[in-house]
């Protein structure tokens, strides 16, 4: 077997079409079996131009005397199937050209297919991220982040006693008959407003609110990183939620009055719940914070007697005397006042 007839047989093998065409007129000279395979039909086109009519040959022209080849990819139609081709035209002298193709038809389609699947993944990754950074922010609105990092890591939140923090509860008055008078939506819609400044009033004191339950607002300075002056942080945070309501009332026709107690000492942070995740505390300084604000008149503040002895020299307090307060017995409660 000669070297030509083992090269055309290597060239078939590796489904290349190749053909020699006069460098003027551009008619076929030679043909190997592949290309005649892809390209001949019953009117056998002998000029590259009948063959491709889409091709543009002045540029081809004008490339191959710039640079001796042209490359190109070209669509062509083979009865029903459009094929895409991949030409290599060279310059082998002043006379014939050298023209190598190569069906890519098949390699586009993978392309695609490639393309289609990449931007599905990447849609389906930006769903993905979206979700879980929506789930990431309602976790987060409901316990403090160091709580959050420990459960994503673990799996699980380990019990921890915090000591000492100062707990703020806050409750409305006249909460039941307001939502048996009003539209509901409109009590929800103006709960969300206060909740809100609220949080805002709250983050900047460095306290964390851990829940609301119904018109009951609970947030904790000293949780979960200490704070040395976590009786400051609360009671300026309580005095800005009283300042706050005072002049929303202005402007507003629904009048919101609140309760508040104060109260330093112990809690125990955890997360509580299997399905529905609730991060909650417990102990002596939140049963103290509630019963406090239960010896409150509408828009003040009372305070237990340990941290009205810290706050003092700093805030505005009034003592009202000894109280017998429910499981903890006869202790002195202060009022604190805003006396800006």
């Amino acid at each position: 077997m000669t070297i030509e007839a083992i090269n055309e047989q290597l060239l078939r093998a590796i489904g290349v079409g190749v053909a020699l065409l006069d460098r003027q007129t551009l008619r076929f000279g030679f043909r190997n079996d592949t290309f005649e395979e892809w390209f001949s039909g019953e009117d056998h086109p002998d000029h590259l131009q009948q063959l491709f009519p889409d091709l543009d040959v002045p540029e081809m022209q004008n490339t191959l005397a710039e640079r001796g080849r042209f490359t190109s990819e070209i669509r062509f139609k083979k009865k029903r199937r459009t094929l895409v081709i991949a030409l290599d035209c060279t310059a082998a002298d002043d006379d014939v050209l050298v023209l190598v193709c190569q069906n890519i038809t098949r390699i586009k389609e993978l392309e695609s297919m490639i393309d289609s699947y990449s931007m599905m993944v990447e849609r389906n990754t930006r769903e993905i991220k979206r979700e879980k950074e929506q789930v990431e922010k309602l976790l987060l609105n409901i316990m403090p982040r160091s709580v959050y990092e420990e459960y994503k890591t673990f799996g699980v939140v380990t019990p921890q006693l915090y000591n000492p923090v100062s707990v703020l509860m806050l409750d409305f008055v006249g909460f039941t008959e307001m939502v048996a008078s009003q539209d509901p939506s409109v009590t929800v819609t103006e709960l969300n407003d206060i909740y809100s400044a609220f949080d805002r009033i709250g983050e900047q004191f460095g306290c964390e609110r851990i829940k609301t339950i119904g018109d009951a607002y609970i947030t904790v300075a000293g949780l979960p990183d200490p704070t040395p002056d976590h009786a400051k942080a609360i009671a300026n945070t309580a005095i800005r939620f009283v300042r706050y309501l005072t002049r929303r009332n202005l402007s507003h026709p629904h009048q919101w009055q609140c309760r508040i107690g104060l109260s330093s000492g112990s809690v125990v942070g955890s997360v509580v719940g299997i399905q529905k995740y609730v991060y909650d505390i417990f102990g002596p300084a939140v049963n103290l914070a509630s019963r406090l604000q239960e010896f409150s008149e509408p828009m003040q503040i009372s305070v237990q007697d340990e941290v009205a002895q810290v706050l003092k020299d700093q805030f505005d307090i009034e003592n009202m005397g000894s109280k017998d307060i429910r499981g903890f017995g006869e202790q002195d409660v202060w009022r604190l006042s805003d006396n800006s």
